[in-house]
């Protein structure tokens, strides 16, 4: 279920990140590509030291 949860973030960030720039209909989201970045980043950690 976390490895879903990661997925997940992964994709919109990278939609967020590169998304405008392929297709304009996508608005620029700004901050919102940074947290979802940090928020996969201390999944992971967490995951790698078993802590969840």
């Amino acid at each position: 279920m976390l490895y879903t949860i990661i997925v997940i973030l992964l994709i919109l960030w990278l939609l967020g990140f590169v998304g405008p720039n392929v297709y304009s209909g996508i608005p620029r989201s700004g901050n919102v590509v940074h947290t979802l970045l940090v928020i996969v980043v201390i999944l992971v950690i967490l995951r790698l030291l078993e802590i969840m």
